[in-house]
C-alpha cells in the first residue's frame, strides 16, 4: 500500500511552481472518460427528439460545445487535484496571446456559425448572394458554409462574412422570385405595341408564372432610347439566367417582326473652325 501511495503521489515537477502527480493524471483521465460517456448519452437522448434538419444543426453546435466543456473539465479537475493552474497560465501567457491572435478569425467563424444555426437565417437549399457571388447552400458547418454556384463551382464561405457583409437570401420567402429583363427602344416607337410584345415574350415562356402576371414598367426617357423593364415570376431563381436569355431572344424576334428598333447610343460631334 505504501508503494502504491508512493507511486500515486509521485509528482512530475516541471519547475518550482508547476507540477502534476500521477494521482492527478489518473483522476483527470477518469473524469474525461466519464464526461465523454455522459455527453454521448445526452447527445443520443436529445437527437431522438429532434427533426432531421435540426439534428444536423445540433451536431454542429454540440461539437463546439463539447470541446469547450472538455477544456473546462480539464482545467477544473487539475485545479481541484492540487495543480497550480494559475501558474500554468502565467508561464504560457505570451504563447496564449499569440495563439489567441492567430485564432481570432477562426473563433469569429465559429461564433458566426452558431448564430447562423440558432437564428436560422440560412438553411440548406437556400439560394444566397454574398460579395456578388450567388450559390445554393449545400452544407452549413461550424466554421464555413459550402454552396454550389450556377456553373457548378464550389463556393466556400467563411461564416464571419455573414457578420461583416450584407447577405441576400433569395429563397427565404419562398422559391418563387421576381426577375426582370431591361430593354430600350427608339424614340417614336409605339409604346403600347412595345408593351404588348414584351408581355407576349414573357407569357409564351413555359417557366414564367401566369400569376402574378408579368408586367411592363416604362422606366425612363433615356439619352438615346425609351427604357422599359419586363418583370416576371420564376420558380427557380437559381436558373434565372437561362429563361432571361430565352426571353431576350424572343423579344429581339418580335421587335424585328414589328419593325421596332433597339437603338445604340449616338453622339453628335460639332467641329468649330476658328
Amino acid at each position: 500500500m505504501k508503494e502504491l501511495n508512493k507511486i500515486l503521489n509521485y509528482t512530475f515537477q516541471f519547475n518550482k511552481e508547476i507540477g502534476i502527480s500521477v494521482k492527478s493524471i489518473l483522476v483527470l483521465i477518469v473524469v474525461l472518460i466519464l464526461a465523454s460517456f455522459l455527453l454521448k448519452y445526452f447527445k443520443r437522448f436529445v437527437k431522438k427528439r429532434l427533426q432531421t434538419e435540426d439534428k444536423n444543426k445540433f451536431d454542429t453546435v454540440f461539437s463546439f460545445a463539447s470541446w469547450l466543456l472538455y477544456i473546462i473539465i480539464f482545467l477544473t479537475t487539475l485545479n481541484t487535484s492540487g495543480v497550480n493552474v494559475t501558474a500554468i497560465f502565467a508561464a504560457s501567457a505570451a504563447l496564449l496571446i499569440g495563439v489567441g491572435l492567430a485564432l481570432q478569425t477562426l473563433f469569429q467563424d465559429i461564433i458566426s456559425g452558431i448564430f447562423i444555426i440558432v437564428d436560422q437565417s440560412v438553411h440548406v437549399g437556400d439560394i444566397i448572394e454574398i460579395d456578388g457571388k450567388v450559390g445554393r447552400v449545400e452544407e452549413i458547418k461550424l466554421r464555413t458554409t459550402r454552396a454550389v454556384t450556377i456553373d457548378n463551382k464550389v463556393l466556400v464561405i467563411p461564416n464571419h462574412k455573414y457578420l461583416s457583409n450584407s447577405l441576400y437570401n433569395w429563397t427565404q420567402n419562398g422559391t418563387t422570385t421576381r426577375e426582370s429583363v431591361s430593354v430600350g427602344v427608339a424614340y417614336g416607337s409605339d409604346v403600347q405595341l412595345v408593351k404588348e410584345l414584351l408581355l407576349k415574350a414573357a407569357n409564351e415562356h413555359p417557366k414564367v408564372f401566369e400569376y402574378p402576371a408579368p408586367l411592363v414598367v416604362f422606366e425612363n426617357f433615356g439619352d438615346s432610347a425609351l427604357e422599359f423593364k419586363l418583370i416576371f415570376t420564376l420558380n427557380d431563381s437559381f436558373q434565372a439566367l437561362i429563361p432571361q436569355s430565352e426571353i431576350r431572344f424572343k423579344i429581339d424576334q418580335l421587335f424585328r417582326e414589328h419593325n421596332i428598333s433597339i437603338p445604340f447610343p449616338q453622339r453628335d460631334v460639332h467641329i468649330i473652325k476658328e
